[in-house]
């Protein structure tokens, strides 16, 4: 499979972009954006080197975007920028249209679930699919704005960050993927990117999502059980179409659950394609498994209410 690195010159900078697969301009590119405090890599290498997703990868051409000054080795921004989330919007239609792709299925996590949700919202005709990692399509509350100005005082940036993408518990037992994203986020030459970024995303509107303002295309949503945004995608599933929306709320996945249960979120996205009618063979399934499970997941594409997809071992 091959993969080519490109750099693209815009009005906001350098945007960073990777693409690989199968160049299938038939189908509709799968197109990543990240969280905060992430760039494309540490946040999908793990889903996207998945064994099983090997198969998708053949099928579709995958990019993944980077926010501007948020890749590795990225140029520090110059004193005085600020970002906007209009910016991220702009580099994922920039993207779309300098590699010439028909239509995309958008994947994001977090503030890049947020940055596809508004970029579909303004072109409905470039999206064909969106699976949405912890969304949050809500401006902050007061609350929040009081509880953040707090923690801006007492805690450091990475914890902030840390405290946004992963759950209280996984933070409690600082496990070995919290001490890696730590250490990332602490040592990273880029840091006043990355708390541009985060503050930018603080700072992000309401989108305005309602049943009669919302997306054209299906949606699945994600979230991790106990994870810092699960209330947040709850309230997004209530407020979608329920004949397009699937909602998968991941046991056991924390807060970064195409990090921990790759395997799983790789089933679901089979499924979520396959409801578009993109054929994608299943690998390594038991049949009774995939009878149950397809059929759990089809009903979320034929006029029945939004279910909970729970997967058995």
């Amino acid at each position: 499979i091959t993969l080519a690195e490109h750099c693209v010159e815009t009005s906001h900078g350098v945007l960073h972009v990777t693409v690989h697969g199968a160049g299938n301009v038939r189908r509709p590119a799968i197109l990543t954006f990240h969280d905060v405090g992430m760039d494309s890599k540490s946040c999908f290498s793990t889903l996207f080197k998945f064994e099983e997703m090997q198969e998708i990868v053949k099928n579709f051409t995958v990019v993944h975007v980077d926010a501007p000054g948020q890749e590795d080795g990225a140029a520090i921004y110059p004193a005085g920028y600020v970002p906007c989330l209009l910016c991220p919007c702009d580099s994922v239609l920039i993207t779309f249209l300098s590699f010439s792709f028909r239509t995309i299925i958008g994947v994001g996590v977090g503030a890049g679930a947020y940055i596809l949700s508004k970029f579909t919202l303004t072109n409905p005709e470039a999206v064909e699919g969106l699976v949405l990692i912890n969304v949050d399509t809500n401006a902050r509350g007061w609350m929040d704005w009081a509880a953040q100005k707090l923690s801006n005082l007492t805690s450091s940036l990475s914890d902030q960050i840390l405290s946004h993408l992963f759950s209280q518990e996984e933070m409690s037992a600082n496990t070995e993927l919290i001490q890696t994203h730590k250490e990332r986020i602490a040592k990273a030459p880029n840091l006043i990117n990355i708390e541009l970024f985060w503050k930018s995303y603080q700072g992000r509107r309401d989108l305005n999502i309602e049943r009669n303002n919302t997306f054209k295309c299906p949606v699945m949503l994600v979230v991790g059980d106990q994870a810092p945004y699960e209330e947040a995608a709850v309230e997004c599933n209530s407020k979608l179409d329920p004949t397009t929306t699937s909602f998968l709320k991941m046991a056991d996945a924390g807060g970064m659950p195409q990090l921990t249960q790759p395997s799983k979120l790789t089933e679901a996205f089979k499924y979520f394609i396959q409801g578009m009618g993109y054929s994608c063979r299943i690998l390594q399934t038991k049949p009774a498994q995939l009878l149950l499970k397809t059929t759990v997941a089809q009903s979320c594409f034929e006029g029945g209410s939004p279910v909970k997809i729970a997967f058995r071992g």
